[in-house]
């Protein structure tokens, strides 16, 4: 154990006095030629054909190659390919389309200064990201550096027309309750990003869209004189006593739509009887397209009729009759509604259609991300020449506890990634928690060239490392438990928030309840939980807990009084209070299957215990795991029960034991912020699209809050059971 410390103290040591480059095996890439096959392209690199399908899962064997298709290929021995050419046009095959189609007067020439931005330089010349990478086309593949030059393309400026939107095209729209921007673009018929430059003050990092909010959008077609003439309606006689409320109600159309399209209601005064009117067939009301009925997905490039109807399992047919736009034909961007009951091999989030990706799959070599770790080891409080104290500190000092079961299990997703072909830039900091130190850390570091940042721990420090990287859009992760107070954009809280935790326990309970009998038991400390529970299950009993300056505890008979013998008792106890827990564990197994009046019952007690916060106090090592199991106690949890697998063995091999719950959570945590900057290089564009993520003993599900980060949304409910730990949910 001594020696595991040291190697992995003297690992962290290594890793902090020089930045490492975890590489991979060497790959290049091949743009194919006219003529060229799997096997000319194998036998140029000198490599197997299999070689070649395993980085490259698109291709299929015995496909046709289609001109310029980028391969990756593994350990190329040839020379004549140029691996930063290949790459450079990788990337700019992937992001020409992005780039405006507008042809530069001139160049302007830029000499950058220390810790620009390619976004801050693009804004001050009025030019986007993208056109500035076409005309340099060594940014594609490498970050901005001090110094370097690079032409900034100059356009011809545009007289804006006055008057250039006609104003009785748009109209303005009022959020309905239980809307979001894909319930409104699809009633509109437009696209997200339309809605954006109609829309300008939307935020571009979340989709929340709140009640009451007003937005500029497209009139719907039949709204103007001139679309009447393609508007189906239908003629309608008013009958007496008509009015407009009865209209709506009858015909789901507003007043105003109706006086527009009659232009004689308002000559003679208002509806008479008689008088023949024309309501659309087909119009919908504000409110009808919403969360309640619906789920929507954006159409993304490059999909087509096949793909769409086996995503959803769904008929062409019944897809067009839901979306009759799609008679005009499908186009990236579009948002189609289906039923909200609708299932398939998909993720839905906040009424959203998410794509599932497979990340394994869909790693980009290509891309080589830049990561720092900001953890506390605070080795300058320690002599490695001595083991005991080493030892002493691992087991006594959280902060380095914490660091260095994170640090190892971040080392392992370093190596797993390179064993995928992804060669990843590290640079590891010991802030020794101490807030003036990362301040130092910070100064020196150029924070533009960095793709995300992994800690620090400290409340104080997160947000000075927060603060500082928000100026250069660059994501913090949070890889254990902190305060959601942290109100920036940039930071990723990876551990799920304990009002998610609560939430989940309880819809877990109300989905399994029958008929059973709950009992709650909670401490002054735990009143909110109580007031929740309560709300949740109002026939819930409360017992009193006995709160004195040395003692605490409930009474056993009230307890006994208030549980059923006839039905199963569900009790949950609420408390951090290892005593309190401890005694209520240990009355609640005395009662588990035992008769309550020994003269009188004839039935068993049947007991089960549960929590909606399972806090250190329930680990505490008083409290019997007996007990526990008998109760078949149950609890909401970020972490899940490890089995062998390859994490597991990957760890052996390094340190020579088994991972503990914070390397566990180190590996998790790295492994799938890596995979998604291998996939997209931008951990907040991943978060828009990429659903559940789950690895070793963790889940993770980031959904962007309306004012402040990305919060991890997954949770586990766990049981024990015949003395394991099991999942449940």
């Amino acid at each position: 154990m001594k020696n595991k410390l040291t190697t992995l103290l003297v690992t962290v040591v290594l890793c902090i006095v020089s930045s490492t480059t975890l590489l991979a095996q060497k790959f290049t890439t091949h743009a194919v030629k006219r003529g060229e096959t799997l096997y000319s392209v194998a036998a140029k690199y000198g490599v197997s054909t299999e070689s070649i399908l395993k980085y490259n899962k698109e291709i299929k064997e015995g496909d046709s190659l289609p001109i310029n298709t980028i391969l990756v290929v593994p350990e190329a021995k040839s020379k004549n390919v140029s691996n930063t050419s290949d790459v450079q046009n990788l990337m700019k095959n992937v992001m020409q389309d992005s780039v405006k189609t507008r042809e530069p007067i001139g160049f302007t020439s830029h000499k950058v200064r220390k810790r620009e931005t390619l976004y801050g330089i693009a804004k001050r010349y009025n030019v986007t990201e993208d056109e500035i990478k076409k005309y340099n086309k060594q940014l594609y593949a490498s970050q901005l550096k001090k110094k370097m030059e690079i032409r900034i393309p100059k356009y011809r400026k545009v007289a804006e027309k006055e008057n250039s939107i006609d104003p009785d095209a748009y109209e303005k729209y009022t959020v309905a309750p239980k809307e979001t921007r894909w319930s409104i673009a699809h009633k509109y018929g437009i696209t997200i990003d339309s809605m954006l430059v109609l829309n300008p003050s939307l935020s571009q990092n979340t989709n929340y869209l709140a009640e009451g909010y007003e937005l500029l959008m497209p009139k719907i077609a039949g709204s103007t004189v001139a679309e009447q003439q393609t508007q189906l309606y239908t003629s309608y006689t008013v009958p007496a006593k008509m009015n407009f409320y009865r209209l709506e109600k009858e015909f789901g159309v507003k007043a105003d739509e109706i006086v527009r399209l009659n232009p004689e209601i308002t000559q003679r005064g208002g509806l008479k009887e008689g008088m023949v009117i024309r309501i659309p067939e087909t119009k919908l009301a504000p409110g009808e397209i919403n969360t309640d009925n619906y789920i929507f997905y954006e159409v993304k490039p490059k999909q087509n009729e096949f793909r769409l109807t086996r995503k959803f399992g769904i008929s062409w047919a019944d897809l067009v009759s839901l979306n009759p736009d799609l008679k005009n034909g499908l186009n990236a961007g579009m948002i189609l509604k289906l039923p909200k009951e609708q299932v398939g091999n998909f993720e839905v989030r906040n009424s959203l259609i998410l794509d599932k990706v497979n990340l394994l799959d869909s790693v980009n070599t290509a891309i080589r991300p830049k990561v720092m770790f900001m953890l506390p080891f605070r080795l300058d409080k320690l002599d490695l020449s001595d083991s005991e104290k080493v030892a002493w500190a691992i087991e006594n000092r959280n902060s380095l506890k914490f660091s260095l079961g994170l640090y190892s299990g971040a080392l392992v997703a370093l190596d797993s990634l390179a064993a995928l072909g992804v060669s990843i830039d590290v640079k590891t900091f010991d802030n020794q928690l101490d807030t003036d130190k990362t301040k130092e850390i910070l100064a020196g570091e150029r924070l533009s060239e960095y793709n995300a940042i992994f800690g620090p721990l400290d409340e104080l420090s997160m947000k000075e490392v927060a603060v500082q990287a928000a100026n250069y859009k660059v994501p913090v992760v949070a890889p254990v438990r902190a305060k959601s107070d942290i109100s920036l954009n940039n930071v990723f809280f990876s551990y799920t928030d304990d009002d998610l935790l609560r939430k989940h326990m309880v819809d877990y309970v109300k989905k399994n309840y029958t008929d059973q009998n709950i009992v709650i038991i909670a401490d002054d400390k735990s009143r909110l939980a109580q007031d929740m529970l309560v709300r949740s299950f109002p026939n819930a009993k409360v017992v009193k807990v006995k709160e004195e300056e040395k003692n605490i505890g409930i009474n056993r008979e009230k307890l006994g009084g208030l549980l059923s013998e006839t039905q199963e008792n569900w009790v949950f106890v609420e408390s951090d209070n290892f005593k309190l827990i401890s005694s209520v564990v240990s009355i609640l197994n005395a009662f588990n299957n035992s008769l309550l009046d020994m003269e009188k019952s004839t039935e068993k007690l049947k007991l089960r215990m549960f929590t909606t916060d399972h806090n250190n106090g329930f680990e505490n090592d008083v409290i019997s795991s007996t007990h526990l199991s008998n109760l078949n106690f149950t609890y909401p949890s970020v972490y899940r029960e490890v089995s062998a697998n390859s994490f597991v063995t990957r760890y052996r091999e390094k340190f020579g034991e088994e991972p503990d719950k914070y390397a566990v959570r180190g590996f998790d945590v790295t492994y799938d912020i890596l995979l998604k900057l291998a996939y997209t290089n931008n951990l907040m564009e991943a978060a828009k699209f990429i659903g559940t993520t789950e690895y070793a003993g963790n889940k993770f599900d980031y959904a962007k809050d309306a004012t402040s980060g990305y919060f991890n949304q997954a949770s586990y409910i766990m049981a024990y059971e015949d003395m394991r730990i099991k999942q449940l949910e």
